[in-house]
């Protein structure tokens, strides 16, 4: 373990590298209505400080007007300012850019132009990039700080622990394996989060992804009319705007799985896998294969293999399908979190991608901790050349029906599992939250945030010792529990489905929360998935369905603690 704890503060140690992005000390660049500036600014006296949840400003051509009092972040995208000077009042901006040395702020129609004092010489970056259109409806994040990163190598040693302590055979734990995969991890989630050309490079594919998604709203509105587009009168409708994308994107896939495009793509990643990991060649592909489809779609890609995997191979299978998320649920999860903002679209597709790639080689690593290899296997990337139809109009009428199954699954889970907790929280609330005086404690003791003993309260509990061992802030355990309660009991999408509530409400109270709920909700990993698994695998290698069965729980767990590892990693970046 030590060798493991000496691993976890080297993998650490490029986070402290990166500081606070939002504290410090700013200076105004612009003030502009529409583009054009509304007011002269003094360069070298007109300044922001924000530290420690206080602010102060001065503006000397606003009649040397000298402004202080504090500032809470709402939600992951905007910054309320409540003042203290001139005079009592509370004022929101949207933060429209926030990067190291660069901070844009909008509120009715204007905008507040800053960079970082110590480096002025970046005005004419901050301007090319509004012209360019490289603006951010989110802010990218709060950067990193000893607490996070001290809670993230906290975080990892503790999952990691749970796996050694769950293991079938600790003495055949591959560590350098371990090591190298949780290098992947971190290397990426740096090259995303928080290296610019790459950063950039992945904002713009989540902007395609988002606007290709888009277009499944010319269909549905062709079928349901105003009910997709007016939504003044109608509002944001669910199944209108939502489930269609997921029958418009399964048929996309079908239509790439049929050109052989998700195939070369996936042997690219198993190749990658195989080489840094020494993986087999059955777990690199299926590995690689479950970042882009399902789990019941990835053995698909190893169907020749099935029935002859050792039994440390198919605990990476299992686990590799709980802790990834297939593409049609992606576009799903997009449209839950982004609801009718192209700007939260784009920001949350970004993670959602960003998380279903980190969690492939979290999902090895704690796969070969949970069940070490200790027979021969076979390193050939031999993929399976099964096509998905004859021709390319069968390929899109299969992708099409498979959308439209998942679809209505989707539609009438989330429709009974609310109705069903809703009863549950009937009889807690009302029968015995209320008689109790329990409601009134919740709700004083909560700030309102729960209003009596309903699930997502107990849920919060359960689950809230987990959320902060991954670095959830202290005020959003109880929330972010909640969260991951729902999602291992009844499914990720309710989950998805309750951080959007919890989100738009201004329950959830940092953007790190938001972040690290939507990096850990991102996988498979719930009760109903051992059954999916036993049932899909188990049809292509009856074999191995005993096998299978074993299996089930501990994948769970695997699974869950990958998606967990994931968030813990992306979480020392938001600081």
């Amino acid at each position: 373990m030590k060798r493991l704890l000496l691993l976890c503060i080297l993998l650490a140690a490029p986070f402290f590298a990166f500081g606070q992005i939002l504290e410090g000390e700013w200076r105004f660049n612009s003030i502009t209505r529409d583009g054009a500036s509304i007011m002269a600014i003094d360069a070298q006296n007109d300044h922001m400080s924000l530290s420690n949840n206080q602010f102060t400003y001065q503006l000397a051509a606003k009649n040397s007007l000298f402004a202080s009092g504090t500032y809470t972040l709402i939600g992951d995208n905007q910054i309320a300012l409540r003042y203290d000077l001139p005079f009592d009042t509370l004022r929101t901006y949207q933060i429209d850019i926030l990067s190291k040395n660069v901070l844009s702020l909008s509120e009715s129609g204007i905008d507040y132009r800053f960079v970082r004092a110590d480096n002025t010489d970046l005005i004419n970056a901050a301007n090319d990039s509004q012209a360019t259109g490289n603006s951010f409806g989110m802010t990218q994040g709060l950067g990193v700080s000893l607490e996070s990163v001290s809670r993230g190598i906290l975080g990892l040693v503790f999952l990691i622990f749970v796996g050694y302590l769950l293991s079938s055979n600790r003495r055949r734990i591959d560590w350098k394996l371990v090591g190298t995969g949780l290098v992947l991890q971190a290397v990426f989630a740096v090259m995303v989060l928080k290296i610019d050309s790459v950063a950039n490079a992945f904002d713009w594919l989540s902007a395609n992804v988002v606007t290709f998604l888009n277009f499944s709203e010319k269909g549905a509105e062709f079928l349901f009319g105003g009910l997709v587009t007016n939504q003044e009168t109608f509002g944001y409708l669910f199944a209108f705007k939502v489930l269609p994308t997921i029958v418009f994107f399964s048929a996309f896939t079908s239509i790439l799985y049929y050109f052989g495009i998700i195939q070369t793509v996936i042997k690219g990643f198993a190749w990658v896998m195989s080489k840094t990991m020494r993986l087999s060649g059955a777990e690199s592909l299926a590995a690689a294969a479950n970042i882009f489809i399902g789990q019941t779609e990835a053995p698909l890609v190893i169907k020749p293999y099935l029935e002859k995997m050792t039994k440390s191979e198919l605990m990476c299978l299992m686990i590799g399908g709980m802790a990834t998320i297939a593409g049609g649920v992606l576009a799903a999860y997009i449209a839950f979190l982004g609801g009718s903002s192209e700007a939260e679209k784009i920001y949350f597709a970004k993670h959602l991608l960003s998380a279903s790639i980190m969690s492939a080689p979290a999902a090895i690593v704690i796969a070969k901790i949970l069940y070490p290899e200790t027979e021969e296997v076979d390193r050939s990337l031999d993929i399976s050349r099964d096509k998905i139809g004859v021709n390319i109009l069968d390929a899109i009428s299969r992708g099409t029906t498979d959308g439209l199954k998942l679809a209505i699954n989707v539609g009438a889970m989330l429709l009974v599992f609310t109705a069903i907790i809703a009863v549950f929280n009937w009889i807690t609330v009302d029968w015995i939250g209320g008689p109790t005086g329990l409601n009134e404690l919740i709700a004083t003791s909560t700030d309102g945030r729960y209003t009596g003993l309903s699930l997502q309260y107990l849920l919060g509990n359960l689950f809230a010792p987990v959320a902060w061992i991954i670095g959830v802030p202290t005020a959003d355990i109880v929330a972010v529990g909640q969260l991951l309660g729902e999602k291992t009991i009844l499914n990720e999408f309710f989950a998805y489905a309750s951080l959007s509530d919890l989100k738009n409400t201004g329950v959830l109270t940092t953007n790190r929360s938001i972040v690290i709920a939507t990096y850990s909700l991102c996988g498979f990993a719930n009760f109903a998935s051992i059954g999916i698994q036993i049932g899909g695998i188990g049809g292509l290698a009856p074999s191995q369905k005993a096998t299978l069965a074993r299996f089930g729980f501990k994948a769970l767990i695997g699974g869950t603690i990958a998606a967990l590892m994931t968030a813990t990693i992306a979480g020392m970046l938001i600081g």
